[in-house]
């Protein structure tokens, strides 16, 4: 399969380094430390370890789709490196050539992949891959994931970076927008890169503009610590949960330490693309930083596979609370009944959902957005029709850094007299005494 090549390796590398050469930033091993051979880091912070696994090494659990998938397109992988997360990112799907050994692409996928310059890459982990169809290009998820000809179509209103969140950083890599937290990109890296992704600009080409080093995570350090108006800081990428333990522990502890940071939360995708990174040495690890919470990106339920319901429970267990993050896509999750039924498996995964995102308005994302009324729809179709823990809150992330924006369909009828009119989830409509309020002022009723 594809393997990362020499100059995207030495790209990758340009991130954060696990442990500096010259400092001791962690404590040292208490027991000796067995010599080991290496490959390249990758980005990851650590070398990664290529002796072979021993045959009584724990596997993360695999279901049967996965072990036919493994078998038939990696054959000469065993289960052992199948449930390795770094396998899984050392032999993620990078190229023409690995998406043809797996997939019958159409013309227009095809042509698309090969067009590609300096946009976007293709990057498909082996395990997200075994969950696509392999023959029918408008298989939901490889949608997300296989480029196609519209990606290069750049209508009105779209573009490169339309939260503005360049405009609103601090210092480089530290998105400082609400009055009380911090967005901190700590990466540029994905397992996977998916098509309608608002940080395209800077994920995917590490090297570029957009550089993520240790000098880089100390500049945005340094303005949280001089700013105690920051209580809460999002983590996020790129994706966070693709750095090593030791970095992200490093990461986590700094901000630990600033002691008016009271909340800290990872935006990661890992869990759903990459489930097996979820070890129990990195949930033993995140322990140690509580309150610490994590949201995930999920997007339909072919998604809530045997693989993820062990990821989210290391995860829950661990003490970790879980909540959502859904981006609406058209012809992918536009529908009541899709959504419904992937509330709620998050549900039962212990997963809270938290945000329905209408899709961001993105240079050549317009084959994926919905008109906003679908959003509404779909939060129409959810509000009392099942648990309202299952209901998301749809959001616009405003462009041009407006922040998220909630809407609602429209339950609150108009106003007569001392009553508030109010519509329930049936279509009916109930009175609510409300003397002293203005609330339906604005649309008051007709006279019967």
């Amino acid at each position: 399969m594809d393997t990362p090549s020499a100059e995207g390796t030495a790209a990758e590398l340009a991130e954060p380094p696990g442990r500096p050469a010259t400092t001791s930033l962690f404590p040292l091993p208490t027991r000796p430390r067995i010599a080991r051979r290496t490959e390249p880091t990758h980005g990851l912070g650590s070398p990664v370890d290529s002796r072979p696994k021993r045959a009584t090494a724990s596997l993360f659990p695999a279901s049967a789709e996965t072990r036919a998938f493994l078998k038939r397109h990696f054959p000469d992988a065993s289960l052992t490196e199948w449930s390795d997360w770094r396998w899984q990112l050392r032999n993620r799907i990078r190229s023409l050539e690995a998406l043809e050994a797996i997939f019958t692409l159409s013309d227009d996928e095809r042509e698309a992949v090969s067009a590609r310059g300096r946009s976007l890459p293709v990057g498909i982990t082996p395990y997200y891959a075994s969950l696509m169809s392999r023959t029918d290009p408008n298989d939901p998820l490889r949608r997300t994931h296989i480029p196609v000809g519209t990606e290069y179509l750049r209508t009105p209103g779209e573009a490169d970076d339309p939260l503005g969140e360049d405009h609103d950083a601090a210092v480089p890599g530290l998105v400082h927008r609400y009055p009380d937290r911090v967005l901190f990109l700590s990466t540029g890296f994905c397992s996977t890169y998916c098509r309608y992704c608002t940080r395209s600009r800077m994920v995917g080409e590490p090297g570029g503009e957009y550089s993520f080093s240790r000098s880089q995570w100390d500049k945005a350090l340094a303005y949280i610590e001089a700013h105690p108006e920051i209580r809460d800081v999002l983590i996020s990428g790129g994706d966070p949960l693709t750095l090593a333990d030791d970095k992200l522990d490093y990461l986590l502890g700094r901000l630990r330490a600033i002691k008016h940071v009271e909340f800290v939360r990872l935006g990661s995708k890992v869990p759903v693309v990459l489930p097996m990174r979820i070890t129990r040495s990195l949930t033993k690890m995140l322990r140690k930083h509580h309150p610490l919470w994590m949201s995930i990106h999920f997007t339909h339920p072919v998604e809530l596979t045997r693989e993820i319901t062990e990821a989210t429970s290391r995860l829950a267990d661990a003490g970790i609370p879980l909540g959502s993050q859904t981006v609406l896509l058209k012809g992918i999750n536009d529908d009541v009944a899709v959504m419904k039924k992937l509330m709620h498996g998050l549900l039962m995964r212990r997963v809270k959902p938290y945000y329905l995102y209408q899709c961001d308005p993105i240079t050549g994302s317009s084959h994926f957005r919905t008109p906003v009324a679908k959003g509404l729809e779909i939060i129409e179709g959810l509000r009392g029709h099942t648990t309202g823990y299952a209901v998301p809150t749809f959001v616009i992330d405003a462009p041009g850094g407006g922040g998220k924006i909630p809407l609602l369909p429209e339950y609150l009828v108009g106003r007569e007299g001392d009553d508030v009119i109010l519509r329930n989830f049936e279509g009916n409509t109930y009175r609510y005494p409300d003397p002293e309020g203005t609330a339906g002022a604005a649309r008051p009723l007709d006279a019967a």
